[in-house]
């Protein structure tokens, strides 16, 4: 059964045009999922879908009797009644239901000489009753309990005023009002922010059982490989469905534009063959006749587009110079704001080569620690120890680096005075800041902007040990894709702090957790820790022996090999991308050369006729070089 269904919706703000001919169908039970970059209008779609905003073309259809919650992106709940207070607001008409209950039962239970009446009135109230079992009378309690306690809120919490509460908070109260009002559709646009790891945990666990239907935007990977089963992707050519979950729509993607630049190379070619043909007989006698004949051909060809490709940060980290084998050793290290420890007796050894996640429940100091191993805060005690030639790189996740009121230009000019203005601009580029957008103010810049600013100061640096604190708020998915290959490249030393599950399953060897005030180690990613983690909670207290010793080493093999694997493929991913590059730049220098062979300044002199044929021979060669190798890559 249809729940909803969108039909050729448009949208414009002014003279900028959103989206336009957006289609979209919402099936009964449904875990569907809404991707793009940054800007191209997915929360926008959400608000039409749901009435908040009206389209300027098309229609939206919903269900007869539809029952829809909506979660806005930062939509924090407002009310001036206590946290369950207002989580019974949910359930008004069953705690209606439940006082007329127990008025019909203080009147069965006075004395009554009409047989009849009491005959009635004990029928309406099994008839009420049972209406009010099956509607879940019993359980809401229990149920507002449990989705409170699975968003992270304490039984201390429940008497709190909700106009009292943070803003995350807020959004997760929100969040929870959506959740027990089981509709037919929950439409959520960035659920997960503001929650921590045990929280998106639990989360994904109640939407996996969820009997609704679900649509999400959602820059969570992880979330919507645990979650979705389809993925609509929104770009400037429309809304492309894909059946699957978010990794699954990254390997149909790159299959499909790998088809569709087959297809385009393949046209292109033949269309050259036959521009050949043409240019040699159009003037000959004999061969005119058919040289026409095909000219015609290729004037009513339809020609296919260059299959589109995404603007993209090119982002790098390449060391100035290597560092010791011991990057970091911390001893008995205090960390916390005046005087206040948040986190005490810690120690921490990490060498080079290593790329370590810390992770924690929020508030337990993981950014504290980054702060003071980059010396942007003091210890409260203990010793932090850096080994020879290690050059530290920091990234703030609250981007206080930077200067709101300088220009985006100078912001990194006058921290690299060394560098040329054309290097600056060249950098920027890269960074996807091009033309008067160097001259924009930092404090103008969106989260994703200054985000991208923050990174193009770090690569500069040519650091060997990286200090990233939550790198990937603010990114679009590409953003996250580049900053995932850049760091897989990157021969140093990493210390992260991220809640983004699927960043530490690409990046990490290492993962910690602090908590209580101490650091356990696991080797490996995210899902080992998750995994180890479940294993030494259930094995607490029970010594270990050899066979899981000898297990754990072979799981480190087979978790070792994996990621060697897994590298291998992104190597592979990255040369196709550089060889489809060059096979385009190639076509565009063999189209120029056909041309200019035509121009009548360069037939009518012989040697300028052969430098041409001579530069096009090469580059059909190269082309030839290249299509051989993209196709072994890519059959591979």
């Amino acid at each position: 059964m249809i729940l909803l269904q969108a039909a050729q919706i448009a949208k414009s703000f002014g003279s900028h045009r959103v989206f336009t001919g957006l289609s979209l169908t919402v099936q009964e039970g449904e875990k569907a999922g809404i991707v793009g970059v940054n800007g191209a209008g997915k929360s926008t779609l959400l608000k039409i879908l749901t009435g908040d905003l009206a389209p300027d073309a098309g229609e939206v259809t919903r269900a007869r009797g539809l029952s829809l919650s909506y979660l806005a992106q930062d939509g924090g709940l407002e009310s001036g009644r206590g946290i369950w207070d207002e989580m019974l607001t949910v359930f008004t008409p069953l705690i209606d239901m439940e006082k007329k209950l127990r008025a019909m039962e203080r009147q069965m239970s006075e004395t009554s000489a009409d047989e009849g009446a009491s005959r009635q009135l004990l029928e309406d109230y099994d008839n009420l009753y049972a209406l009010f079992k099956s509607r879940g009378g019993f359980e809401y309690e229990t149920s507002i309990r449990m989705v409170l306690s699975g968003l992270k809120f304490a039984e201390s919490d429940l008497t709190t005023p909700v106009n009292t509460l943070s803003g995350g908070q807020k959004t997760r109260l929100a969040l929870a009002r959506c959740l027990l009002g089981e509709p037919d559709l929950l439409i959520l646009d960035e659920p997960t922010n503001y929650l921590d790891m045990d929280n998106l945990a639990w989360l994904e666990q109640y939407l996996n059982s969820y009997r609704g239907a679900v649509l999400v935007v959602s820059h969570d990977r992880y979330f919507l490989d645990a979650l979705i089963k389809i993925i609509y992707e929104l770009t400037p050519a429309g809304l492309t469905r894909y059946t699957g979950n978010y990794s699954s729509y990254v390997q149909q993607k790159t299959a499909l534009l790998t088809q569709q630049q087959k297809e385009y190379n393949r046209q292109q070619a033949e269309i050259a063959r036959q521009e050949e043909f043409v240019r040699r007989n159009i003037a000959a006698k004999d061969t005119t006749r058919r040289a026409q004949s095909r000219l015609k051909a290729l004037e009513k060809m339809e020609r296919l587009e260059r299959p589109a490709r995404e603007r993209r940060v090119a982002l790098s980290f390449n060391p100035a110079r290597p560092s010791g084998m011991e990057v970091l050793q911390i001893a008995v290290l205090d960390i916390g704001y005046a005087g206040l420890p948040l986190a005490s007796g810690l120690d921490l050894q990490i060498n080079r080569g290593e790329r370590v996640a810390l992770v924690g429940p929020n508030g337990i100091g993981k950014s504290t620690l980054l702060k003071t191993i980059a010396g942007r805060l003091p210890p409260l005690a203990g010793r932090i120890r850096l080994g020879s030639h290690v050059q530290l790189g920091y990234y703030d996740q609250e981007q206080q680096g930077l200067s709101g009121d300088k220009q985006v230009l100078h912001e990194l000019w006058d921290r690299y005075p060394h560098l040329d203005e054309v290097d600056i601009r060249t950098v920027l580029g890269r960074f996807l800041f091009s033309g008067d957008e160097v001259k924009k103010h930092v404090a103008d810049l969106s989260g994703g902007e200054k985000s991208r600013l923050a990174l193009a100061a770090l690569m500069l640096r040519k650091a060997n040990f990286l200090l990233l604190d939550e790198p990937t708020n603010h990114l679009d998915l590409p953003g996250k894709e580049v900053l995932e290959e850049a760091l897989d490249g990157y021969p140093g030393t990493i210390l992260f702090v991220s809640h983004d599950r699927y960043f530490i399953n690409k990046i990490a060897t290492r993962v910690l957790e602090l908590s209580n005030g101490d650091i356990s180690s696991y080797l490996g990613n995210y899902d080992y820790y998750f995994s180890k983690k479940a294993e030494r909670e259930q094995q607490a207290g029970r010594p270990a022996g050899a066979e899981p010793a000898r297990a754990e080493s072979t799981e480190k093999r087979n978790y070792l090999q994996k990621k060697e694997e897994e590298r291998q493929k992104r190597m592979r991913r990255r040369r196709v991308e550089e060889l489809e590059q060059a096979i385009a730049d190639l076509e565009g220098i063999i189209s120029r050369l056909e041309e200019e062979l035509f121009l009548p300044e360069v037939y009518q002199d012989y040697v300028a006729c052969q430098e041409r044929q001579s530069k096009l021979e090469e580059a059909r060669s190269q082309l030839h070089e290249h299509m051989e190798k993209w196709l072994a890559l890519v059959e591979s």
